[in-house]
């Protein structure tokens, strides 16, 4: 059973799921798992694995349109060292004031392996779902795309400082607040750009068209990629970036982008049906945890 598989067999058991974070009255709650093998390159830093670890839940909480409220973390390792210790709460603590919002602690395990599991919780009385995206509302993207692609080049050709650096997002809690009033479907882009429109497609019961033309790549990308193919294969496939993929109505679109604290791009439209860019059909690939 693959991780898609494994995601629709959860969904058949437990009501509710499929969204970015569960919804309790007023609370958004969602938990994630990063491990050594799969998640942080050699060269990675503790400080860079907190901080991107922490991030990821709060990337969740994000795409709810949700305030972010606390965070905690388990830390499992073979072994506790201090100063890698506290470069792990060091990263944790600043990425939560980043978006302001309060680290308060977790759990230690010994582990064969370095494995971080994080908790985010956040607050939203109108939370942003996945399913109310309409034929006709415009397809928008926050910030760009490929960073972390980018990062894993670097870490493979040795360029850790450089790699770690992109792998230090900025969660788009903020920004998720602003578009909230705006938008009708909303995500983030952790399993890839093309992911990401095939979901929100599949939870919407509608299609989506976009162009990769209008797709901002970020300018890591160019140096990282080897070709052309390279480099769409990274901003459009590769996932990790974090970024909010959205829906909005036509009528609204210059005002979110007018509100929003970082650059919002239309990508593209809703349509009735078929995930497609450039007028071909886009594959569901994107990142997979393995």
């Amino acid at each position: 059973m693959d991780e898609q598989a494994a995601l629709s067999l959860v969904g058949g058991v437990v009501p509710g799921t499929g969204d970015d974070c569960a919804v309790v009255d007023d609370l958004v709650a969602t938990t994630d798992m990063l491990h050594e093998t799969s998640d942080f390159p050699d060269g990675t830093t503790r400080y860079t694995a907190g901080w991107r670890a922490v991030g990821a839940s709060l990337s969740d909480v994000a795409a709810m349109g949700a305030s972010a409220t606390v965070a905690l973390a388990v830390y499992g390792a073979p072994s506790f060292g201090d100063s890698e210790l506290e470069s792990f709460l060091a990263g944790c603590l600043d990425v939560c004031a980043a978006v302001g919002a309060e680290y308060v602690g977790g759990d230690l395990d010994e582990h064969s392996e370095f494995t971080v599991s994080t908790t985010a919780i956040g607050r939203s009385d109108d939370p942003v779902y996945r399913s109310g995206a309409a034929p006709g509302d415009a397809v928008c993207v926050t910030g760009a795309f490929g960073r972390s692609g980018a990062a894993l080049r670097f870490f493979e050709d040795g360029a850790t400082e450089r790699g770690n650096d992109l792998f230090r997002f900025d969660p788009r809690v903020a920004t998720g607040r602003a578009l909230a009033p705006h938008a009708s479907a909303m995500m983030d882009s952790s399993d890839g750009l093309a992911r990401s429109l095939h979901q929100l497609a599949a939870a919407s019961d509608c299609g989506m068209s976009v162009s990769y033309d209008d797709v901002p790549v970020d300018p890591a990308v160019r140096g990282a990629a080897d070709s052309p193919a390279d480099e769409r294969e990274l901003a459009v496939h590769f996932g990790e970036d974090f970024e909010l993929v959205c829906a909005i109505p036509e009528a609204s679109v210059s005002a979110a982008v007018e509100a929003a604290p970082v650059e919002v791009t239309r990508i593209g439209t809703v349509t009735d049906e078929g995930v497609r860019m450039d007028g071909e059909p886009l594959p569901d690939r994107g990142f997979t945890h393995g």
